[in-house]
């Protein structure tokens, strides 16, 4: 019992010394804006607040408008079930993740390694815990789904911009939207998020809340039918898009990383998660309720209701919001670019900022190749989400606690609701097992099949993905008036 309650003692005193380390951290920025409340109020947070608006803001956004889509794929009742089950099961693993963090940094902070101007990431996370291969693994799946992830906000906005002003086609609008975004490159980390992450999700809530009312107001549409699922490759390409909504949580390290009190992490994206249930659950039926099987051939939601003022403000205000979640999904990305040229110590943001600058431009192009918004999100969560916040976390700490040594000293025990390590590793197999088959295999198959099937229809660098044909001009119109 001796050695287990030394254990368990320096366990309490690393915390505070991570604690008291982080508050270090921050202390010369903070007396150097000790004179600017206000900015400090706005610009610099590290509370247990701050982290529930990062992972409630960045779980939802655009992914808003393809839900309903997903529901015609899958059904009513489906549709809900794996809204419920995937965001359980990502609350799970961004849990796993935020026990390995500290973990990892217990360990490091006992052989007096400093985190001072370096924001430690999810790579390295791995590589501390578990050897190099599993931070290059670690590494790939993670960068290349915050790419993609990235694209998906550029696209998103491009789509939604052309519902308010369409006289630009949709490739058009990416190109402009790809500068202003590039304006991301100025915010230096998480830490700096603060009023963005309350603001973005403020204009989601509003978003979730027009499209559930303005679809009732409208009422079903004339011989509505609700005939999903019909077929398996839609119906796993709608479960994919849903297993990629709640899997937001690879930025949960950066996030954890700019907390002042990072233990204190372990619930907040379970919380985050309840909350967005309340965004996606009524507006997703509400807009499948009214249109059903038309929105099959609508990926975007915006698409089939009325043009009218409200729609306007919700359409600008997830413009908005995108802006601010690709600054989300590209922040990790610039540390890791910064890293490898050796500038992530640097201090001068504007110096950062154009160090960065690289980052965004295969994010621009890429957006410009595949301008499949909604198939592209269940493609990016079948073959990258999958992999990078469900099954490696699962399988990471499984590893990481394999011996008994390991468990004895763990600097988190397993949690109230779970008190065994044998059930933790029976749960974190069951995720493996499942999200390997049916999200990866099953949801690879279907998602991929849609998507090749988007670009046989549109081909790339289409110029503007479901657009309206433009109305007939010339002898065409008359033959058409006359008809």
């Amino acid at each position: 019992m001796l050695p287990q309650k030394q254990a368990e003692e320096a366990i309490v005193s690393n915390l505070t010394e991570m604690e008291l380390e982080t508050r270090e951290e921050d202390k010369d920025e903070e007396e150097q804006q000790s004179l600017f409340s206000v900015k400090n109020l706005l610009w610099h947070g590290g509370s247990a607040w701050d982290a529930w608006f990062s992972c409630a803001s960045n779980q939802v956004a655009q992914v808003l408008l393809t839900l309903p889509y997903s529901f015609s794929q899958l059904g009513m009742l489906s549709g809900i079930l794996l809204q419920v089950f995937y965001g359980l099961m990502g609350s799970w693993t961004a849990y796993i993740i935020s026990v390995l963090y500290i973990e990892y940094r217990s360990r490091k902070e006992k052989e007096n390694v400093s985190f001072k101007n370096h924001v430690i990431q999810w790579f390295e996370v791995l590589d501390g815990l578990l050897g190099p291969y599993w931070k290059a693994a670690g590494l790939a799946f993670n960068c290349t789904f915050l790419l993609f992830g990235s694209v998906i906000q550029l696209i998103a906005c491009a789509s939604n911009i052309y519902y308010i002003n369409d006289k630009l086609d949709k490739r058009t609008w990416t190109y402009i939207f790809g500068a202003c975004c590039a304006t991301t490159v100025f915010i230096p980390s998480f830490h700096n998020y603060r009023i963005w992450s309350f603001l973005g999700l403020g204009m989601t809530t509003y978003t979730a809340w027009y499209l559930a009312i303005a679809a009732f107001v409208h009422g079903q549409v004339d011989g509505v039918t609700h005939s999903g699922p019909k077929k398996l490759v839609l119906y796993f390409t709608g479960a994919t898009n849903i297993l990629y909504t709640f899997g937001g949580h690879a930025v949960t390290v950066e996030i954890m990383h700019a907390m002042w009190k990072p233990q204190k992490f372990k619930y907040i994206y379970l919380m985050a998660t309840l909350y967005v249930f309340t965004l996606t659950l009524p507006s997703a039926s509400a807009v499948y309720w009214a249109f059903g099987d038309e929105l099959l051939n609508h990926s975007n939601a915006f698409s089939l209701l009325p043009k009218n003022g409200f729609r306007d403000a919700a359409v600008i205000l997830m413009l908005i919001h995108q802006f601010i979640t690709f600054g989300f999904a590209c922040t990790p990305l610039y540390f890791v670019w910064e890293k490898v040229i050796g500038m992530h110590d640097t201090k001068t943001i504007c110096l950062r900022a154009l160090a960065r600058l690289p980052v965004v431009i295969p994010i621009w192009f890429l957006a410009i190749i595949f301008p499949f918004f909604g198939p592209i999100n269940s493609a990016v969560g079948a073959l990258l989400v999958s992999f990078t916040v469900y099954i490696i976390p699962a399988l990471a700490h499984m590893l990481t606690y394999r011996k008994a040594s390991a468990r004895q000293n763990a600097a988190e025990k397993p949690p109230f609701f779970m008190p065994s390590w044998t059930a933790m590793y029976a749960f974190n197999a069951f995720i493996v097992v499942w999200v390997l088959v049916v999200g990866f295999g099953f949801g690879g198959w279907a998602s991929m099949t849609n998507f090749i099937r988007q670009i046989d229809t549109f081909g790339l660098f289409a110029k503007c993905y479901q657009c309206k044909p433009p109305p007939p001009t010339g002898a065409a119109a008359a033959a058409a008036n006359h008809h």
